[in-house]
């Protein structure tokens, strides 16, 4: 029987360890499937403040971890698959034991929808990215891709248009974005559209970083291979939601339903960072409802005479 549950080991999850075992509340933090979250895929974060030369990811989430640690945060491996929130303690289901909790701090994030093509896997952190805002700035000057179609892919686009000229690409001939977004980007001249088109493959360069990518046009089937740095994938993101479906209010997407601050549909079940967020999605912001999420369970289990 645990004080509180938080689940998720990115910014968010480990914030909210840190507030809550500073409070004495002796939290256990299950990792998921992707520990440390997001930064851990990603090399260099040179926006989080307090880091003036920057940071590497997966540094950055493990001093987070440690510092939990020092506070009395106990962190497990596991995932959790299964969950009845309908009455207090909530239980959840985890590598096929049942674990009780008081409160539950929701911080499993989004994934990443990937392309699922060759050399990508291999090559995030080193030239494949789904965040612009996060990686655009290395690429200053350099050759910029950028594969989708939605309103993501169009934000993207524009935003790294202020490093250098980008070509986005797209496999067919119109895009599922919203008027105003395709508007802007085709009035940008720094963006060449290339339609009808899907990429292969990812190249590595012979330095072990993105070199290039081969490109295939879907209704000629002409091949041919573009020189590429920064290879952004901008085809949306998946809410790691699902055990909770049909019990925490979630929007179209999955994405989960904020009722006020960071409080769920259900009292004593909390959101933070990107399970939530689908504008800002920054290791800033998440850790920053990670406190917010921390201190509205503090409060809860206090107003219960915890």
């Amino acid at each position: 029987m645990h004080n509180v549950v938080i689940l998720g080991s990115g910014c968010a999850g480990n914030t909210a360890a840190i507030y809550t075992a500073r409070a004495g509340l002796k939290p256990l933090v299950l990792m998921g499937k992707e520990p440390g979250g997001q930064l851990s895929i990603t090399s260099e974060v040179e926006n989080f403040p307090g880091f003036p030369e920057g940071i590497l990811g997966p540094q950055l989430v493990e001093n987070m971890k440690l510092q939990a640690e020092r506070f009395g945060a106990e962190f497990r491996l596991g995932e959790v698959v299964g969950a009845d929130l309908s009455r207090r303690p909530f239980r959840l289901s985890v590598d096929g034991e049942w674990i009780e909790t008081s409160t539950l701090i929701v911080a499993t994030g989004a994934s990443a929808r990937w392309l699922g093509i060759a050399g990508e896997k291999d090559l995030i952190g080193k030239g494949v990215s789904s965040c612009a805002t996060c990686d655009g700035f290395f690429y200053r000057g350099k050759k910029i891709m950028v594969v989708g179609g939605g309103d993501s892919a169009m934000e993207e686009a524009n935003f790294l248009t202020r490093f250098s000229d980008v070509m986005l690409v797209h496999r067919r001939e119109e895009f599922r974005a919203s008027k105003i977004m395709i508007d802007r980007v085709k009035a940008n001249p720094k963006v060449k559209m290339v339609l009808n088109t899907v990429v292969d493959e990812v190249l590595a360069h012979e330095t072990g970083i993105v070199g290039g990518a081969r490109m295939r046009n879907v209704k000629t089937g002409e091949t041919w291979t573009e020189e590429v740095d920064g290879f952004f994938v901008a085809i949306g993101h998946i809410p790691n939601t699902k055990p909770f479906a049909g019990q925490l209010d979630m929007d179209e997407e999955g994405y989960l339903i904020s009722h006020g601050g960071a409080r769920t549909n259900i009292a004593g079940v909390f959101h933070a960072g990107d399970v939530q967020d689908r504008h800002y999605r920054q290791a800033i912001t998440a850790s920053g409802a990670g406190c917010m999420a921390a201190m509205e369970a503090e409060r809860f289990l206090e107003a219960e005479g915890h």
